[in-house]
């Protein structure tokens, strides 16, 4: 017979996500000695310690606390899964997702992407995070994030990803820069000018890389984690930029004009995929995201609107995943 229950392991689960007894028990909306409580009993249970107490401060996870996080979500998370699945009618389709976006790409994609398969599929629930290559990660090998969509980038081994569209790099430069003639530009042609560089991981490594693999040395005038600050950079004219996420419109927030150009050498381009945790059991409602994506991206690029979305008849079928 269990030892433990769901129940103390969304205490424990709460706690480790607030990281304090007191914001957890607001949280859930229960009394703090009963979550104190719960996670003793844990503690007993599986004879570890899962929290160090900070005085003022909190707690924060002792390496076996963090081993059993990531268990004791995908448990809970099967959990729900379950009575879901046993309470929902055969056309009801309900869940939830833990879904994770790389920062420079959530603005641009998601909106429409969220919007269009919330209208197909209105009783799964979304909770959005975003962050950088590095959040994303960790955020899915401790289990609070299910999916992430991000680039195919020095992912490690423990992970795996469903290509969903490929990106060329591209040039980004002020609307009188003296290469705007020019219908592509080559990376030597750029090697004295001033580079406005992307610096959030791996988009530095990546664009670097490719100056790197024509032997060339750049000259970095600024760097920013905020694609934003780039292209408004670029935009008073302090330099130009290599980018592989393209916003819609030609314009800095400040009103300035901008132009891309593609790149004439040969490079590897930047493949956006959903990623996952090898694993984590993929939940109904996962895969059917994941799929909704595959329609949405072939959809996108074979010429159909961002906000056009694929209706439920185009849906790859879920039987057997």
């Amino acid at each position: 017979m269990l030892k433990y229950s769901l129940r103390q392991l969304e205490y424990f689960a709460a706690t480790a996500e607030n990281q304090s007894l007191a914001k957890a028990a607001k949280w859930l909306n229960i009394s703090q000695p009963s979550i104190s409580k719960a996670i003793t009993n844990l503690e007993r249970q599986f004879s570890v310690q899962l929290f160090i107490r900070h005085h003022a401060r909190g707690v924060s996870l002792t390496p076996a606390g963090e081993r059993l996080l990531v268990d004791a979500r995908g448990l809970l998370r099967y959990a729900g899964e379950l009575q879901q699945n046993a309470q929902a009618s055969s056309d009801d389709t309900r869940g939830e997702i833990e879904l994770a976006c790389f920062v420079t790409v959530a603005p641009i994609f998601m909106p429409a992407l969220l919007a269009d398969f919330s209208e197909c599929f209105p009783g799964i629930e979304i909770r959005l995070h975003e962050g950088n290559q590095d959040d994303l990660l960790f955020g899915l090998a401790s289990g609070r994030f299910e999916l992430a969509l991000m680039y195919n980038l020095m992912l490690p081994a423990d992970m795996e990803i469903g290509l969903l569209a490929s990106f060329d790099p591209y040039v980004l430069l002020p609307e009188e820069h003296r290469l705007v003639k020019h219908k592509k530009i080559s990376l030597k042609s750029l090697k004295d000018e001033s580079l406005i560089l992307l610096d959030v991981p791996p988009s530095r490594d990546f664009f670097l890389g490719l100056f790197k693999a024509a032997g060339l040395e750049p000259r970095v005038a600024f760097s920013s984690p905020s694609l934003e600050m780039v292209r408004g950079l670029v935009g008073r004219n302090q330099g130009y930029s290599l980018l592989v996420t393209h916003p819609y419109y030609d314009h800095t927030y400040d009103g300035q004009t901008i132009v891309t150009r593609p790149l004439a050498d040969k490079t590897a381009g930047g493949e956006l995929g959903l990623v996952r945790l090898a694993q984590m059991r993929p939940s109904w409602a996962m895969t059917t995201f994941s799929q909704f994506c595959t329609t949405w991206f072939l959809q996108h690029h074979a010429g159909r609107g961002p906000c056009q979305a694929p209706s439920i008849k185009d849906l790859p079928s879920t039987a057997g995943s």
